[in-house]
C-alpha cells in the first residue's frame, strides 16, 4: 500500500484534509461570483438581501446550495479517503446496517430532541451582536423563502437538497473524515467526538442555533464510534432534517400548529426522562454492533503493541 495517505503523519493528513476543503470552498466561492451576475442579472449578495419572489432566483439558490453542499464538504472527503488507501468505503465505514441498527440509532437521533431544545431554549437569550443577530435573520429569511413547499413536489425536492445531500456530504467530512483524524492525533475519542460537533455547529455560522447543531453533532459522532458504521450516522442526520422538512411542510399546509422553524419550549422533566433512554439506546446500539476502534494501539518499551479501543486496521 505504498504511496498512500496512511502512511503520512497524522499531521501531514490534516494538512491534506485541510487543504482540499479550504480549497475546493474558495473554488466554489470565485465560480459563484463569477457566474451568478450573468444568471441572474444580479450580484450574488444583492440576491441575498433582496425580496426574493422570483421562483428562478429561488431555484438558482437551491441549485448554488446544493453546489455548495457537492463542493464544500463531499468532494474533499471523498478525494481524501481515495488517496489515504485502497478501500476507501471500507476506511469510512460504510457498511450495511442491520434494520435493529437502524431503529436503535434513529431513535436515539429523536431521543436526544428535547435536550437540543432544552439548550436550544437558553442559546436563544445568548447576547450577540446585533450585526451577528442581522446575519442570521437573514439566513432564517434565505432559508424560509427556498422551504416554501406550496405541492409535494416542493416537499420531495427539499427532502432531496435539505435532508438527504447535506446529511451523506456533511457525515462524510465531519464523522467519517475529520473526527477520525483528531481522535488519531488526540487518542481521545470521546474529546474529538466533542470538539467535532463544536467545529460542525460553528460552521453553520447561527450562533442562537449553536447549541442544538452540538448536541446533534456529538450524537451523530457517538452514534459513528460505538457502531463504525458511518450510515447509521447519516440515517439520524437525515431523520432529523427530513422531520424538520416534513413538518415546516405540514406547518404550511395547516395540519399542525405549531412553526417548527421556531423553537418549541420544553418541560425539563421531559429532558430528564429522555436522559436515561438516550444512554439505554446507545448501549443497545454498541451491543448490536462492531465498532470501528479509531485510535492507534500503544506500544509498551519493548515495542509489542497493546490493544486499545480504537486499534483498527483500517486506521
Amino acid at each position: 500500500m505504498s504511496g498512500y495517505l496512511k502512511q503520512s503523519p497524522v499531521s501531514l493528513q490534516f494538512v491534506t484534509f485541510l487543504g482540499f476543503a479550504f480549497g475546493f470552498f474558495a473554488l466554489y466561492l470565485y465560480g459563484l461570483q463569477a457566474i451568478t451576475p450573468g444568471v441572474t442579472g444580479q450580484t450574488l449578495e444583492a440576491l441575498q438581501s433582496g425580496t426574493l419572489t422570483d421562483p428562478n432566483s429561488i431555484g438558482y439558490l437551491k441549485i448554488t446550495q446544493f453546489l455548495y453542499t457537492i463542493i464544500a464538504f463531499f468532494v474533499p472527503a471523498a478525494l481524501f479517503a481515495y488517496l489515504w488507501q485502497p478501500y476507501p468505503v471500507k476506511y469510512l465505514g460504510l457498511k450495511t446496517p442491520s434494520g435493529l441498527q437502524v431503529i436503535l440509532a434513529l431513535l436515539v437521533m429523536y431521543g436526544c430532541l428535547p435536550f437540543a431544545n432544552l439548550l436550544g431554549q437558553w442559546n436563544e437569550t445568548w447576547p450577540i451582536s446585533q450585526s451577528a443577530r442581522d446575519l442570521q435573520n437573514m439566513a432564517e429569511k434565505l432559508l424560509g423563502v427556498m422551504l416554501k413547499m406550496p405541492t409535494l413536489q416542493d416537499l420531495f425536492i427539499n427532502l432531496v437538497l435539505v435532508a438527504i445531500v447535506p446529511a451523506i456530504a456533511e457525515e462524510l467530512f465531519f464523522r467519517g473524515i475529520f473526527q477520525r483524524l483528531i481522535i488519531k492525533a488526540t487518542g481521545k475519542v470521546w474529546l474529538s467526538v466533542f470538539i467535532t460537533s463544536i467545529l460542525f455547529s460553528a460552521i453553520h455560522g447561527e450562533m442562537l442555533g449553536f447549541l442544538p447543531r452540538v448536541v446533534m453533532g456529538f450524537t451523530l459522532g457517538a452514534i459513528y464510534v460505538l457502531s463504525g458504521n458511518l450510515w447509521l450516522s447519516i440515517l439520524a442526520h437525515i431523520l432529523n432534517n427530513g422531520l424538520q422538512v416534513t413538518m415546516l411542510y405540514l406547518f404550511q399546509h395547516g395540519m399542525v400548529k405549531e412553526d417548527p422553524m421556531k423553537n418549541t419550549p420544553v418541560e425539563w422533566y421531559y429532558v430528564a426522562l429522555s436522559i436515561p433512554v438516550i444512554i439505554g439506546l446507545f448501549w443497545a446500539l454498541s451491543r448490536k454492533s462492531v465498532p470501528m476502534v479509531m485510535t492507534d494501539p500503544e506500544k509498551r518499551k519493548d515495542g509489542e503493541e497493546v490493544e486499545e479501543i480504537g486499534a483498527d486496521e483500517n486506521f
